[in-house]
């Protein structure tokens, strides 16, 4: 101590200065010993394929996503499908109409991407991080032809507003144009921002003389003016813009692979003939006129009453269960398959019979049967499985080959150290195969004969069942 005292002030600094070297190196040192092996976060490309499934954000009840006739369909989704298919992952949908909402999601990481047709801005670019483009079109107003019902004036130009409300979808990525547009008309407009309608939804509302004025895309308008006929989309409220899906910002190996993806699809005319399909297609407008398409009803099918009713009897989403009958029969009451399985729900004679149902029945009671044998099939498993979500996998599969095969297949599971109570990557791999080491060409296939394959049938209804809880309200 009193060497230290003696030491110079100027010493005295260089001892303490060393000291807080050695210290930080030892803490440098003592982290990098501690979090040995640790890796960076994975890049986004990385965890959607380990995860096996692209989460994508999209709007509803539109031309991107709906239902027809008990199909999944739409211009965003046939576009993900194919880039799913090229990542040989499959496809989880959230949607909602609120723009701000997707967003929202995008940036906490819920989801993977925006599938929507986005306007690319220099305003844009600070919340996504856009693909290359997928088109382009322009805004246009939306509105009664002349003379059509209560229509008091025609737009034709600028000049021929005065303080008019004019409707469109609130959404941060539309709004430079927005804000241009009203600057143009030197106020003679008011703009009323509807969160919860998409453009398509809007120019119902101008067609039904609810609203007189809408903003929406001319691609889109355009369509609609062919099922709308007293609506017009002739007046240009902006230049031609070009649109692109969003990525966040965390997403490089992502954004890559997409416009990889749109470089090969656009090559290969997929992008074109996707676009058309929907956008440039007479076929579309029956979407909109079918009782059973999402874009005009919430129906699935004709026999919703009664799937609503009769599922409560086994504690079954009706939805779930509209999924498998669609599986089945497509809806079809008729129908006979090459095994003389008949109706909605494709029963076996034997099985019909013993629960109720002849070739007389009517679809209730063709129903009621298939609703009968589904509850005896749980009833079987119901001390064996108790997972209820586990349940209703075997209890598909079981519908489709047979509660015997499942039994057997459990039994495989067991002696090769996989768990009998859980379906996907354990019982239902040795549904197809004789032992876990034998490779696929080598299916147990003996029974199965002319049936799908009873993994890809649960999973063809739960996709389904997926979009119908997304399209149909409970």
């Amino acid at each position: 101590m009193q060497r230290w005292r003696i030491l110079s002030r100027k010493k005295r600094f260089r001892w303490i200065a060393f000291t807080l070297v050695v210290l930080v190196l030892l803490v440098a040192l003592l982290h990098q010993l501690l979090f040995i092996g640790h890796t960076r976060e994975k890049d986004t490309l990385t965890r959607i394929r380990e995860r096996g499934q692209l989460i994508a954000l999209t709007d509803v009840n539109s031309l991107n996503y709906f239902i027809y006739k008990g199909v999944s369909a739409g211009y965003q989704l046939d576009l993900l499908n194919s880039f799913t298919k090229e990542l040989g992952v499959s496809l989880k949908i959230l949607c909602s109409n609120d723009i701000s909402k997707l967003y929202f999601y995008l940036d906490l990481r819920v989801a993977d991407i925006i599938a929507l047709n986005l306007p690319i801005s220099n305003e844009g670019k600070y919340l996504v991080n856009y693909t290359k483009p997928l088109g382009e079109t322009k805004f246009v107003l939306v509105q009664r032809k002349p003379g059509q019902g209560k229509q008091r004036k025609y737009i034709s130009s600028y000049a021929d507003f005065t303080l008019d409300t004019i409707y469109y979808q609130s959404d941060a990525f539309y709004l430079p144009w927005i804000i241009k547009f009203h600057e143009q008309t030197k106020g003679r407009v008011i703009l009323r921002d509807d969160k919860s309608s998409n453009p398509e939804q809007l120019v119902r509302m101008v067609s039904e003389g609810k609203i007189r004025f809408a903003i929406c895309p001319e691609n889109l308008a355009v369509l609609l003016t062919k099922y709308y006929k007293n609506i017009d989309a002739g007046l240009a409220l902006s230049g031609t813009y070009q649109y692109a899906w969003g990525t966040g910002y965390s997403s490089d190996s992502l954004i890559g692979k997409l416009n990889e993806w749109i470089d090969k699809k656009t090559k290969e005319q997929e992008l074109e003939k996707i676009f058309t399909d929907y956008y440039d297609d007479s076929k579309v407008v029956s979407y909109f006129q079918s009782d059973y398409s999402t874009l005009n009803k919430v129906r699935i099918c004709p026999f919703d009453g009664e799937l609503k009713q009769q599922s409560k009897l086994i504690h079954w989403d009706w939805r779930l269960l509209a999924s498998l009958i669609y599986e089945e029969s497509n809806f079809h009451l008729g129908k006979v398959s090459g095994k003389n399985a008949s109706g909605l729900m494709q029963l076996m004679p034997e099985t019909a019979g013993k629960f109720g149902m002849d070739s007389t029945a009517s679809p209730a009671k063709q129903i009621a049967a298939g609703i009968k044998y589904i509850k005896w099939l749980d009833h079987q498993l119901l001390d064996v499985i108790r997972n209820p979500r586990e349940r209703i996998y075997f209890i598909l599969a079981a519908y489709n080959v047979g509660l015997g095969r499942i039994l057997s297949a459990r039994d495989k599971a067991v002696r090769y150290g996989k768990d009998p109570n859980k379906w996907n990557n354990n019982v239902d791999y040795y549904l197809t195969r004789k032992s876990r080491k034998e490779p696929i060409q080598k299916a147990d296939t003996s029974q199965l004969s002319g049936l799908p394959e009873p993994a890809g049938y649960v999973n063809n209804i739960l996709e389904r069942y997926y979009h119908y809880k997304n399209l149909v309200p409970q």
